[in-house]
Order: structure tokens, then sequence, then C-alpha cells
């Protein structure tokens, strides 16, 4: 049973070869005690004086020769028991070889089926599986390592064939630089398609951005006075700002679609994509330019409105005074009207500067096109009709003032 050369042709046998040797050697360890003891026994044979049964040298060699019998038993014990677990290292290595072919085999058929998403939840959920793998992959690679080692370790023992060993080192080692390769592929693969699905959603969040900015900017209402004019203005400025900061992205697009892959950059839809963006953020800044003006021009309008009210009601007051107003006779009185005319004077010249204040701002209205101009240039006009009438009017009063002066003067003389 010690000296079979039977060591087992795979993991199980070797393991049940070793408990039936572990039992064998419990037989042989039971035995040894009771040689011990028959060898004790024989030996006072040897060692009696007087009448002696047998040979003392019989008996001293018997015994010597159960002894080495024994002693060479327990060496043919102990080198099986090295052999059978030289047996189990070569063939726990095998094993381990084999599960690592077969994992390596796994992973090979799962990244050939895996696809890099249609969207960016998909490409999400698609790299976070693949940083699971490169964990699995990290601890396979080390417990590969081990198991390497140890065929390095079977080597160098030489109590086996070299051949068998190192082809199956060498046949795992290029199957696992393929799947580092292959793994590595994917991973680059998954990185490009989770650019391209990213620079995708970035460029319809801005579209979303600049469709909802193209309906603010192109909106008709202007407001309906002075206060609610400012109003608008001011958020409207807010808005250009948005536009202008917006604008640094839109160029970039570019440039992020030149860092893309070349089957997601040379597309046809994504470069249509890019132009559309450029287009519609351009319509957005001209739009936004455009309603800036009309928003200025609007309160051009609404102030000019108000400017006129104002000068009307002066020159309508002025009109009822100057309507309501007799020459006086008497020379005080004369004076007295003289020198409120003097004032009329000065209130004339700081209200035919804001009239024409007016004018300029409505040539200004005009010439831009402006949709209001019927209606801003009736009021010019009405506004200096009536400025014309209170001049007539001023002239008028003036001169009959004259007339009288010069009578009056005329009578003191005489």
């Amino acid at each position: 049973l010690l000296v079979s050369k039977d060591l087992g042709k795979h993991l199980l046998e070797v393991e049940d070869l070793l408990q039936k040797h572990g039992l064998l050697e419990a037989d042989i360890s039971a035995q040894t005690e009771r040689v011990q003891a028959l060898n004790a026994a024989a030996l006072k044979f040897s060692e009696l004086e007087g009448y002696q049964p047998c040979d003392p040298q019989i008996i001293c060699n018997r015994v010597n020769h159960v002894q080495t019998c024994l002693e060479e038993l327990g060496e043919l014990a102990g080198k099986r028991r090295k052999e059978l677990e030289d047996s189990r290292q070569l063939w726990a290595f095998f094993q381990e070889m084999e599960e690592a072919e077969a994992w390596i085999r796994e992973k090979e058929q799962i990244l050939a089926a895996k696809t890099c998403g249609r969207d960016l939840s998909s490409v999400l959920t698609l790299t976070n599986k693949h940083k699971s793998m490169l964990g699995e992959l990290g601890s396979r690679r080390a417990l590969l390592h081990q198991t390497m080692k140890r065929g390095e370790q079977i080597l160098a023992k030489k109590r086996f064939s070299p051949g068998g060993i190192q082809e199956k080192m060498r046949e795992v080692r290029l199957r696992w630089k393929k799947l580092e390769e292959v793994t590595g592929l994917h991973q680059q693969r998954l990185q490009e398609a989770l650019n391209f699905f990213q620079f995708s959603a970035e460029t319809d969040d801005l579209v979303a951005w600049l469709q909802d900015t193209y309906r603010i900017v192109s909106s008709d209402d202007f407001g309906h006075d002075d206060y609610s004019t400012q109003a608008l203005l001011r958020k409207h400025r807010a808005v250009v700002e948005e536009v202008e900061k917006h604008r640094a992205a839109v160029l970039a697009l570019r440039k992020q679609l030149a860092l893309l892959a070349p089957e997601h950059r040379q597309g046809v839809d994504v470069q249509i994509r890019v132009v559309e963006v450029e287009q519609l953020y351009g319509e957005v800044a001209e739009v936004a330019v455009l309603r800036q003006q009309w928003l200025q021009d609007a309160l051009a309008v609404y102030r000019m409105f108000s400017e006129v009210h104002a000068c009307e009601v002066w020159v309508d007051e002025k009109e009822q005074w100057l309507e309501r107003m007799e020459v006086p006779e008497e020379l005080d009185e004369v004076e007295v009207v003289q020198h409120r005319f003097e004032s009329l004077d000065q209130e004339m010249n700081s209200v035919m500067g804001r009239i024409l204040d007016v004018n300029q701002v409505v040539q200004q209205l005009v010439d831009g096109g402006h949709p209001s101009s019927e209606e801003v240039r009736s009021c010019q006009d009405h506004l200096n009709s009536r400025w014309n009438r209170v001049v007539e009017l001023v002239e008028r009063k003036k001169s009959q003032l004259s007339s009288v002066l010069k009578i009056q003067n005329y009578l003191l003389e005489c």
C-alpha cells in the first residue's frame, strides 16, 4: 500500500487516497506500540542468566530487524504522505486554474453580449455594473496571482512533469490578458457612450431653455404705461444677461462634439442638432435685442405721452387765462399784466424746451419705424398746434398791451 504509485488523477481522488492513508498511518501508529511492547518483552529473554531458551543474539537480531522494518514502514508512510500532499497541491492547482478559466469564459460571454446602452440612464446603469465587474476582476486577479505562485512552487519542486503545468499557466495567462483587453475596450466604449449621451442631454436641456427663452423674448406684451413697461424692461435685461451667459455653452458645443468618439461625432443627426442649437441661439439673441429696443421705444412713447399730457395741461391753463384776460386801460394795471407776461415768457421758454424734446423723441420713433408712429405723430401735431395757438394768443395780448402802453405814454407826455 505504501509503495503504490497511485497518486490520484483528480483532486477528489487524491483526497480519498489521503483519507485512506490517514487510516493506514493510524494503524501503523497502533501497531508501533504493540511492536515496541513485544520487543521489550523479547529483550528480557536475552538478559536471562543461567538457562537460556534461545541464543540472545538471535533475539537481539530479531528485535532489531522488526524495529528496522517498523522504521522503514514509517519512512514509507511519511514519503507517501508527502507525495499525496504534493499530488493534492498539483490537482488543487489545476482545479483552481479550471475555475479561473470558467470564470474568464463567463465574463467573456457577458462582455460579448453587452451593449453600450440606448440612453443616458441605461449607460449609467451599465457603467455601474461594469464597475462592479472591475471589482470582481481585481479580486479574481489576486486569486489567480496566488494560484500562479503555487504553480511556480510546484515547478520548483520538480516532482511532476512541468509540461502540463507550464502549458496551463501560459494558456490562462493569455486568456486573462485577452479578458483585460476586452474589459478595457468595453469600458472605453461605455465612457464614449456616456460622453455622447451626456452631450445629447446637455444639448437637449440647452434647446429646451432656448425655446422657453424665445417664447419670452418674442412676447408682444410691452406694458400699458410707464411703470409696467419699466418692470418688463428690468425683467428683459435679466433675460438678456442669461442669454449672454449661455453664449459660452453654445460656442463650446463644437469643441465637445470634436472630443466624442468618431462613431458618435460623425453622425448626421448630432451635427444637425449642433447647427440647430447655434441657429436657435442666434435667433434668441437677435429677438432679445429687438425686444429690448421695442420696450425702450414703448417706454419712450409712454414717457412722451406723459410729457405731452403735462404740456397740454399747462397749455390749457394758459390758453384759458389768455382768452379770459382783458387788456386794462389804466397804466398801473397794465404794468402788472406786463410783469405777468414776463413770468409767462420764462415759463414758455421752459415748456418750449420740453416740447422740443417731445418732437425729437417722436422723430426718433418715426424714423425707427415704431408701430405707433401714426398715433405718436398725431399727438405731436396736436400738441404743436395748441402750442402755436398759445403763442399766437400771447403775441396778440402783448400787441394789445403795447398799444395801450403807447397811448398811455402819449397821454402822459401831453
